[in-house]
């Protein structure tokens, strides 16, 4: 970045370290090309929060999750004290997530939202892991442009793909390309409503274009998902303040 180039300040607790806000004009011209996007995202995070205020722990009586059916191999596992046949991608996920919304302190958050982190980037592709692993050397290169086409050539191949959508939803948000960083987010709240690290960037984006009822909507429903998210409270705390003023 050069000496004349404008600085955003990284606001306390927050852990995505972006590029410089575009000024008025741009900020301007960004507004209007995002708002679409901004409106579309908007209508996918509700249920995000709603599911997760609806999350339970299991109840007497419950039918139980349906899993893999016991194998020899599977069992001869268990008998040597090695781990049993792993649960389904689902049950893993739901697991997980409601574990993470009783974690608690932030340690067992973090641990609990790597293992979240290690699902949304599995895949059963060789091709795959060696294109990300591509784009990752690319991004710690400080070669954007070419993370972004390694990235791109992996979406082709599986659209689903939420980890190569996410590392691409950050290139594209420390480059200030807001709106193909919203229509990435978009894509992954489609596919995981609860992806609270997509829901915290989106309240990130939404503060800086000056959508602050929105960015507190968003910041508070990453939060439903994950209460010891770094930095969400302090944004929610300060969004709090701006959009509803102080309580009396």
């Amino acid at each position: 970045m050069s000496a004349s180039t404008p600085s955003r300040s990284r606001r306390s607790g927050e852990r995505f370290a972006f590029c410089p806000a575009p000024g008025g004009r741009f900020l301007r011209l960004f507004q209007a090309a995002a708002l679409g996007l901004v409106l579309g995202v908007a209508s996918l995070v509700s249920p995000a929060l709603a599911q997760s205020r609806g999350d339970r722990a299991p109840q007497a009586g419950d039918a139980p999750e349906a899993g893999p059916a016991d194998t020899p191999a599977n069992a001869a596992e268990t008998r040597r004290g090695g781990p049993a046949a792993p649960k389904d991608r689902r049950t893993q996920l739901e697991g997980l997530f409601a574990a993470l919304k009783a974690a608690p302190d932030a340690r067992s958050a973090q641990a609990i939202a790597s293992r979240l982190d290690q699902i949304f980037n599995s895949n059963d592709s060789t091709a795959i892991d060696i294109l990300m692993a591509r784009a990752t050397v690319a991004q710690q290169a400080k070669q954007p442009d070419l993370a972004l086409k390694i990235l791109g050539q992996v979406l082709e191949i599986a659209p689903d793909d939420l980890g190569a959508r996410t590392k691409r939803v950050t290139i594209y948000y420390q480059r200030d390309d807001y709106g193909a960083a919203l229509a990435d987010i978009r894509e992954v709240l489609a596919r995981e409503p609860r992806h609270f690290e997509m829901l915290y960037g989106l309240a990130l984006i939404l503060r800086d274009l000056g959508e602050e009822p929105r960015a507190l909507t968003a910041v508070r429903q990453a939060l439903a998902v994950n209460p010891h998210l770094e930095g969400a409270k302090d944004m929610e705390a300060q969004l709090t303040l701006t959009v509803e003023g102080r309580p009396i």
